[in-house]
């Protein structure tokens, strides 16, 4: 008897314990909703956040309920294309999604974004208590007055109302048909208005930050090779075909050797018959720093990595569609990671890039 009560307190504190542990895992997490036009590109943008646990596209601002793709499409329901963002305040802050959020739209355009046009691609930020439209206001102001733009910004702040999801095919569009995503994105005019108008201002993510640290001169000389740290930290340039990666066909990723930021992906390389590795494009652009070089008396765009600074290669405008850049990149610069050991290495977020 005594072991039977034994067991029933047991019980009882199990799920006492998994109660509070349900409930304090629920209470981390907070909500913030965006509309910054095509909700797949804005998807895209806050999913690649360390914070974010999750980002939806949907519709909301509207006064037809359960709206459809096709009656949003209309422009005649109210509604804005718009993404709902859960993140772990712990992580980011919502004063720094809000920064991301005015990074990747033009706030100034009122009649949509870049190739879409219509009320329903309005941007505008709805907040979900009186703190975070404080924060909404502060910031929208900051940025009218900071020079960054000369037209008045007319990103509307409202209150949040009903949200309804997308429909799934929505869902992650950019894991499902990454080469339609990134034509798209592309191809209305977002990713280059992104590119120039921020460049070299992107905002720095903390755990970015924290994480991807350049180690020490002297911890450079013990852990590099002599040509790893020749090309790395003296901008040398290795022998063509005759380097680790030139023709490595293998499926997976290509780290920065000296910090580990995640630069390239076997997703977008192609040969160039240079003899160097070649790439289409950057896994993110957030990682990848150009700069002109005047050496051996040419002009050309370096290619250095944001957080360890190290010289990769450089980048030219003779590559295949979509992009048409060729980034030439030295094998020493890099690391690679095969796709199946991206979780173990900690880049499971990248796992997509090949799950077709």
């Amino acid at each position: 008897m005594k072991k039977k009560s034994i067991m029933i307190l047991l019980s009882i504190f199990l799920i006492i314990l998994s109660a509070g542990s349900f409930l304090f895992s629920q209470a981390i997490t907070e909500k913030a909703t965006f509309a910054g036009g095509c909700f797949w590109c804005m998807e895209a943008a806050f999913e690649k956040v360390e914070g974010v646990i999750e980002a939806i596209s949907g519709y909301t601002g509207g006064t037809t309920i359960n709206p459809t793709y096709g009656e949003v499409s209309t422009g005649k329901t109210g509604h804005y294309e718009a993404v709902e963002v859960i993140f772990d305040p712990d992580i980011i802050s919502y004063a720094e999604l809000v920064a991301v959020f005015w990074k990747n739209i033009d706030p100034t355009d009122g009649g949509g974004q870049f190739a879409d046009r219509g009320t329903q691609y309005r941007t505008a930020i709805f907040y979900h208590n009186d703190e975070q439209k404080m924060i909404a206001q502060q910031s929208k102001s900051e940025l009218q007055n900071s020079g960054k733009f000369t037209q008045e910004i007319v990103t509307k702040i409202l209150p949040v109302t009903e949200f309804y999801p997308a429909e799934e095919y929505h869902q992650d569009y950019y894991q499902k048909n990454p080469t339609g995503y990134e034509m798209y994105h592309t191809g209305s005019g977002r990713a280059d208005y992104i590119k120039t108008k921020w460049s070299g201002d992107i905002m720095e993510n903390k755990w970015d930050v924290e994480h991807y640290q350049k180690p020490s001169k002297e911890e450079l000389e013990r852990i590099l090779t002599p040509l790893q740290y020749e090309v790395t930290q003296k901008n040398g340039t290795e022998k063509p075909f005759q380097n680790e990666y030139w023709n490595d066909k293998r499926e997976g990723i290509y780290v920065d050797i000296v910090s580990g930021e995640p630069l390239f992906s076997s997703t977008d390389k192609f040969d160039s018959g240079t003899g160097w590795p070649s790439f289409s494009k950057p896994i993110d652009e957030h990682f990848i720093l150009e700069k002109e070089d005047k050496s051996f008396m040419m002009v050309r765009t370096e290619v250095r990595s944001r957080y360890a600074d190290s010289h990769l290669g450089h980048l030219f405008n003779d590559g295949p569609p979509p992009t048409g850049l060729r980034y030439c990149i030295n094998s020493a610069a890099l690391c690679f990671i095969p796709k199946e050991s991206l979780e173990k290495e900690g880049y499971g977020q990248y796992r997509f890039l090949f799950d077709k």
